[in-house]
């Protein structure tokens, strides 16, 4: 837009993680890519982007202890390509970097800056070199202000400052919009047996490991060469105490449909990342957009098309803001005539929908997906919030997992919290922080809420390249 308007406007991009690419692991899973993200406005981008295997097979699986049956796939894959997005990201962000973006990967926004009239005019990095106590070591560096006339924040699913920003200016309660919900998505990347890999096939399921009354599902994308992405969904408004996610995963692994495809086969790498259900979200000077706002298609899961998309109308709005003296009203005006607006309203009501179990479930899903079309004149609600779902330990019984055999399942591999004896014996709780997956799944489901995320130095994190 500055190129064909002949202006030149600064645009800054601050990214918590080492790199672009370092903390992208966008659902827990390999995503499919929309192919009306094609690119169009420039063929030579899907040529030379990491953009080259196309569906080839697209099945949709009920799986009970030791069987999986066939069901019509209702994802409509067809058309679509299985990326890797933290390479995507990647290589976007050297043709944003050609472009004359600046792009500042390792420095953490940590607080929001406004004006005497309470509008945002910019973000604040947070501090570096602090000891545990909160004293400053040798290495001690003061975090930077950066100040701009549109400030968009892109954080994904849960972003600290998102947060706040909706707090601020109750957004949520201006649209009137149900609480937000929320699934952590747990993968592996897996390199398998060459005569057992066939790119391009793409695998969901629903049904085992998890009971009835939990919302989920699993994913198994082919990959080029002999990568896969395994995968399970777990609704994070589940109600047994004792139900662990990781493990729920382990024992998918180990279905007779899925465990032969992955014996002889070694972990390349996992992650795990929260997703969630929202709306859109402007605020005076600035945007939410992506997924810290909420754009995810809940049963196709998928929402880098609608973050991307977001992206580009927020982009829009914002240049002719700076250019003609709009306002960001217009990125409200862009959703509204967009297919986000359209697609999103139609996955509206297939995740409360399980609200009354799973077989029910699947009825409402496929009167929704099949007949209605998206139509419904109803729009269902959520139940509790995430954190106030869970029961009581004593209304359910501990859930005894198999022990990991090593092979394809595995022990824990992060340590997050723990509790410890102290001097006197008594059970203390210690944080671990070098092992979090910056998920925010704890931040979600605490059923106190004492829990508040917030980031760490800049370059902390996992550092992904595959996923």
């Amino acid at each position: 837009m500055c190129l064909a308007k002949d202006v030149d406007f600064s645009v800054c991009v601050v990214e918590k993680g080492a790199g672009v690419d370092a903390l992208i692991s966008y659902l827990g899973m390999f995503l499919s890519l929309e192919p009306r993200m094609n690119f169009s406005q420039n063929g030579n981008m899907k040529r030379h982007a990491p953009i080259n295997v196309p569906v080839s097979s697209d099945k949709f699986w009920f799986l009970t202890k030791d069987r999986a049956f066939s069901l019509p796939s209702p994802f409509d894959n067809k058309g679509n390509y299985i990326i890797s997005l933290s390479q995507l990201v990647c290589w976007l962000g050297g043709k944003a970097e050609q472009l004359g973006v600046e792009i500042y990967p390792g420095f953490a926004a940590s607080e929001m800056l406004y004006d005497a009239n309470h509008n945002v005019i910019g973000i604040g990095t947070n501090d570096m070199g602090l000891a545990k106590d909160g004293s400053k070591k040798e290495t001690f560096q003061r975090g930077v202000e950066l100040r701009g006339r549109v400030t968009l924040l892109a954080e994904g699913c849960r972003g600290s400052l998102s947060e706040k920003v909706l707090r601020d200016y109750n957004l949520r309660e201006k649209a009137q919009a149900q609480h937000q919900t929320y699934a952590l998505g747990i993968k592996e990347v897996w390199e398998i047996d060459e005569g057992k890999h066939k790119p391009g096939t793409v695998l969901h399921t629903l049904g085992w490991p998890l009971d009835h009354k939990t919302y989920g599902g699993s994913f198994l994308y082919h990959m080029n060469d002999r990568p896969v992405s395994i995968g399970l969904v777990v609704a994070l408004n589940y109600h047994n105490p004792f139900l662990n996610p990781y493990e729920e995963f382990q024992k998918l692994k180990h279905h007779p449909a899925i465990k032969p495809l992955l014996e002889g086969g070694n972990v390349l790498q996992y992650g795990a990342r929260t997703l969630n259900e929202g709306g859109f979200q402007i605020f005076p000077g600035g945007a939410i957009i992506g997924c810290s706002a909420g754009f995810l298609n809940v049963p196709k899961i998928k929402g880098t098309h609608t973050a991307m998309k977001s992206g580009m109308l927020a982009a829009e709005a914002a240049f002719d803001v700076l250019h003609e003296g709009l306002s960001m009203e217009k990125y409200w005006d862009g959703l509204r005539n967009s297919w986000i607006w359209e697609e999103l309203h139609k996955a509206r009501n297939y995740h409360p929908a399980f609200e009354f179990g799973l077989i029910p479930g699947l009825a409402l899903s496929a009167l929704e997906h099949y007949i209605l079309k998206g139509r419904s004149p109803l729009t269902l609600k959520h139940g509790k919030p995430d954190h106030e779902a869970t029961d009581v330990a004593r209304l359910h019984s501990p859930i005894q997992y198999p022990e990991p055999d090593g092979i394809v399942s595995f022990d824990v591999p992060t340590s997050l919290y723990r509790y410890v004896p102290d001097e006197n014996g008594e059970p203390r709780l210690r944080i671990n922080a070098q092992n979090c997956l910056h998920c925010k799944a704890c931040d979600i489901k605490d059923p106190k809420q004492n829990i508040e995320w917030t980031v760490p130095e800049g370059g902390g994190g996992p550092g992904y390249s595959v996923m």
